[in-house]
């Protein structure tokens, strides 16, 4: 009879714990965020996740993502769950002159155990320590740093995928961004992969690196795994018909896909144009200003189309194509869209101001090629094409990249789980700009293989590496792109390594993260990628195979140079230069220059003209200029 009793008492905990309400709407909105729901402490704990939120009260806030820009610094508290009883709101404090003094009080929202701080009026030139508390005697604290205007060379930390096949600590790698000590850091998606526990998997991320977030001002983004699905192509923010995605939209409730956007981008610099999406979900593109390099955020999945029902099967899924005889036109049909026409007008309006930025480059989820042949399995995995990159639609990726290319900017992502560095190609090979796709934070969820069919060496120039498998290749898409360098992992040892992953061993699957030095004296970018494990404080530290690697700014326009302008003499230094097609109206770029002198560069005959200015091209213009070998002097 008592065991009866018990296993009836059980049955009922575990019915309940089933069918308590859910802090979510609708059928989607069942059993989401189950591990931090206000009612966890009235359970005995079900599982990693929900043992791991349960703090002792000391360790309440959990961490701190922060950006400063304009006079606004903007933070978000991110806290473990709160027990019934305790305080609903976390104070900021900063120290000045050897004394902490509160600056404000914020309430923490439910669902999602999160505050946002916002200080207008903020002295960016200045480091300040601060702390965020609360009543139950947990304080986190760190430094907001003052902008390094003054620095050299400006160095961001490049990072994405953290597999939740490994539940341990990222000690290496952070003690390694340590070292680098970079002044930016940019969370490229993938923070988590718990799909429907989006806030214990953000504050199992947060956790991770609260050592190294806690004293520099870091970018976050979302990526498809961040707000619960397999997939997502955003289409403006319909509703999906599934998680994997792709029909187009989000599927699970908007209340928690606009929860996950406040917990992980709320922080960043105000939107360029805030106006929400369907369902009232918030977009989040922006530029974040650091040191004089200015990142260009764009949101690739956000306005991105769904390709199931709009273009022809192909493959044994609607974004795979694994035909290999069909006409690429077929599926960069009229009216499908990539980043859209609110962030191509972002990106046009960024490449035109340069107020206070000396570089430029642009930081997103994914790559505008599809830089990937082996896709999950090196066995059975080769595919043709894979439309969850923006390498699709190649119309809206051309477009995109002309937009890049006229800031001369490289491009910054993660997603893919391979490391690889690119030269696009927009009309021909090499004529538009680099991306470093960095390699995944934990590669143990979902391998790729740079691969090429029957082992060829692409064509063009050859690359000064001693990789095998670079030169000028076509994707699956029919993209020109130029392969530069790729971290391949070793497929040998996949499960075995996946397993020796989760018990916390030491694993080399060409995880690890990226770092991009912007010099801004010499214009020169080097891209760097580091193994997950080891030490770079060491003098035998080794990068993977093929980097670093050093490029000029202006190599992120390869296009053919026909001839060139009179050259410019300005009155002052570093001016704002701005070249257009007069045939066309079409701008070629408009970039600060080194020094007071520019022979402006154009790719075909014609007459142009030049614009220029102080911080934009807004000061001078000359029209009808053709290529010459003549001078002008030009008064700002």
């Amino acid at each position: 009879m008592k065991n009866t009793i018990i296993l009836l008492f059980g049955a009922l905990l575990l019915w309940n714990y089933a069918n308590a309400q859910s802090a979510f709407p609708g059928e989607r909105g069942k059993n989401l965020c189950i591990a931090t729901r206000e009612d966890i402490w009235e359970r005995e704990p079900q599982g990693f996740l929900e043992n791991f939120v349960r703090v002792d009260r000391d360790k309440v806030i959990a961490f701190a993502v922060y950006t400063q820009q304009n006079g606004s610094m903007k933070m978000t508290a991110q806290l473990f769950p709160l027990k019934p009883g305790e305080d609903r709101e976390v104070t900021l404090e900063f120290k000045k002159d050897d004394r902490w003094q509160k600056s404000k009080t914020a309430k923490v929202q439910y669902p999602g155990w999160y505050a946002h701080f916002r200080v207008d009026g903020w002295d960016g030139s200045k480091d300040v320590p601060y702390r965020v508390k609360h009543t139950v005697g947990s304080v986190f604290d760190g430094l907001i740093r003052k902008n390094p205007v003054n620095k050299e060379e400006i160095v961001i930390g490049s990072l994405s995928c953290n597999s939740r096949h490994d539940r341990g600590d990222r000690d290496s790698i952070v003690a390694n961004l340590q070292a680098h000590d970079p002044d930016v850091l940019f969370f490229a998606g993938d923070q988590s992969y718990d799909h429907r526990e989006m806030t214990a998997g953000w504050l199992l991320f947060g956790y991770q690196f609260r050592n190294i977030i806690k004293d520099r001002p870091t970018i976050t983004i979302l990526d498809d795994h961040d707000i619960g699905q397999g997939n997502v192509w955003g289409e403006g923010g319909i509703i999906a018909d599934s998680s994997a995605g792709n029909s187009g939209g989000f599927y699970y409730p908007h209340e928690y896909v606009k929860m996950i956007h406040n917990q992980e981008t709320w922080h960043l610099p105000d939107p360029f144009d805030p106006t929400p999406i369907e369902q009232g979900i918030q977009v989040y593109y922006t530029d974040v200003k650091v040191g004089g390099v200015s990142f260009a955020v764009i949101e690739d999945r956000k306005f991105k189309s769904g390709p199931k029902g709009k273009i022809p099967a192909m493959g044994t899924r609607p974004d795979h194509i694994n035909a290999k005889s069909y006409n690429p036109a077929e599926v960069d049909l009229p009216g499908l869209k990539l980043l859209g026409d609110r962030q191509l007008h972002f990106l046009d309006e960024w490449s035109q101001n340069w107020e206070g930025v000396e570089m430029k480059a642009v930081l997103s989820q994914t790559a505008f090629t599809g830089a990937v042949h082996l896709h999950g399995s090196f066995d059975h995995g080769r595919l043709l094409a894979d439309l969850d990159s923006n390498a699709w639609p190649q119309s809206g990726r051309n477009k995109a990249l002309a937009a890049i290319r006229r800031a001369w900017a490289p491009h910054l992502c993660g997603d893919q789980h391979l490391a690889v560095v690119v030269q696009h190609g927009v009309e021909n090979f090499r004529d538009g700009p680099f991306g470093f796709t960095g390699p995944a934070i934990v590669n143990t969820i979902y391998g790729r293989w740079w691969w090429p069919e029957n082992g060829t060496r692409g064509g063009g120039a050859r690359i000064d590496n001693d990789l095998e498998w670079t030169g000028d290749y076509l994707d699956g898409l029919q993209n020109k792109i130029t392969m530069i360098a790729y971290a391949n992992p070793d497929f040998t040892n996949m499960d075995s390594a996946r397993e020796l992953s989760a018990q916390g061993g030491e694993t080399n699957l060409e995880d690890g993260y990226g770092l991009a030095r912007f010099h801004k004296p010499s214009r020169t970018i080097t891209f760097e990628c580091w193994p997950r494990f080891g030490d770079v404080t060491k003098p035998d530290a080794k990068q993977y195979k093929g980097w670093p690697m050093i490029i000029r700014m202006e190599d992120n326009d390869g296009r053919e140079v026909y001839g060139y302008l009179p050259e410019m003499v300005f009155d002052m230094q570093n001016p704002v230069v701005q070249v257009i097609n007069e045939s066309n109206k079409e701008v070629l770029y408009t970039v600060r220059i080194k020094g007071s002198t520019f022979l402006p560069k154009v790719y075909s005959d014609g007459e142009y003209t030049v614009k220029a200015g102080k911080d934009r091209p807004d000061g001078f213009t000359k029209r009808g200029l053709k290529p010459t070998a003549s001078k002008i002097q030009v008064k700002l």
